[in-house]
């Protein structure tokens, strides 16, 4: 079969690989659509976690051999710990994670445990459903910030995650959610979607920051215009540094949390809400321009706000989202 392979720092490559093989409790996908994160654009660019050869994609849906169309929740846990058994398997010491541990979907079949696998709404497409893990992590994000209704919302950076985020504290009745890319292009979708302001930085006041930038700018933003008492989560990862002013947590009592993944009901949540949202500004690509298309995504002379794969050749019984 073939598949996207991260071979060595800064290179991708479409090779034909072995069949994958099912061992017990496995099923085996036919990936109809996956996504490219921008995690694993940095993780090519400066490997870390995942590390060559490897199949990356963890946010897909496809088929199964018994002809089952799914969604895959690629957070493989141990199931018995203490993080496991309150709800929180991202947080399992010893979780893995398909396409990161184990080879993923950016390819035309894999391998996954059967207890991955969600079904597949006949509501929702095979684009929309591969945008379900990216859309959980928004979910969970606004969750950590305990969105209600009525809060005055600000997300940096309008990349897939951000937009999700958006979408999220629209649908949980956020007065208003201003938001911030360098992006006139990416500003210009989250106007579409429903944002009350796009502005390049931060002015006033906010209950909820939403991070989905990650760098030190954006960290010491979202510090910067909480309001006394408020809250940012950071949920992008494009830099470590932290760069934010710590006296000014104590003195206005303000709150950092980091955001990581999601919960099994940050992810059903999340299919819910797919279908009722616009994801049009998401551009999809054959499996045979996936080397070209990540690398250009990586040196940035490709800029679609979400890139999606095909991989698969079967016909697709769903309408795309």
């Amino acid at each position: 079969m073939r598949a996207l392979v991260f071979t060595a720092p800064g290179e991708v490559e479409v090779l034909d690989v072995g069949e994958p093989e099912a061992g017990p409790g496995e099923s085996v996908i036919h990936v109809m659509s996956v996504g490219i994160c921008g995690s694993e654009l940095h993780g090519v660019r400066d490997p870390g976690f995942r590390v060559p050869p490897l199949i990356m994609g963890h946010e897909f849906a496809g088929i199964t051999d018994a002809g089952d169309a799914v969604i895959v929740n690629p957070i493989l846990s141990c199931g018995d710990c203490d993080q496991c058994t309150r709800g929180s398997r991202q947080l399992c010491r010893e979780r893995v994670i398909v396409g990161i541990g184990r080879p993923g979907g950016f390819a035309e079949r894999v391998a996954v445990q059967t207890s991955a696998l969600r079904p597949l709404p006949t509501s929702l497409g095979w684009d929309a459903a591969a945008m379900t893990e990216p859309a959980a992590s928004a979910v969970h994000a606004w969750a950590l910030g305990a969105g209600t209704p009525g809060m005055r919302v600000a997300v940096l950076g309008c990349g897939a995650i951000g937009l999700l985020c958006l979408l999220t504290a629209l649908a949980g009745g956020a007065a208003t959610v201003d938001v911030t890319d360098l992006s006139e292009a990416r500003a210009e979708v989250a106007a579409r979607l429903g944002a009350s302001r796009t502005e390049p930085t931060l002015d006033g006041e906010y209950d909820l920051i939403i991070d989905a930038a990650g760098t030190a700018e954006t960290h010491a933003l979202s510090v910067r215009h909480q309001r006394p008492g408020g809250i940012a989560i950071w949920i992008g990862l494009a830099e470590r540094e932290a760069g934010f002013d710590a006296q000014a947590l104590v003195r206005a009592e303000k709150r950092v949390v980091g955001s990581f993944a999601y919960t099994d009901d940050d992810f059903s949540k999340a299919v819910a809400f797919l279908s009722d949202w616009d994801l049009t500004w998401a551009t999809a690509y054959p499996l045979a321009a996936g080397a070209e298309v990540f690398t250009r995504l990586m040196n940035g002379d490709l800029q679609p706000v979400k890139a999606l794969l095909h991989p698969s050749g079967m016909e697709m019984p769903c309408t795309a989202g």
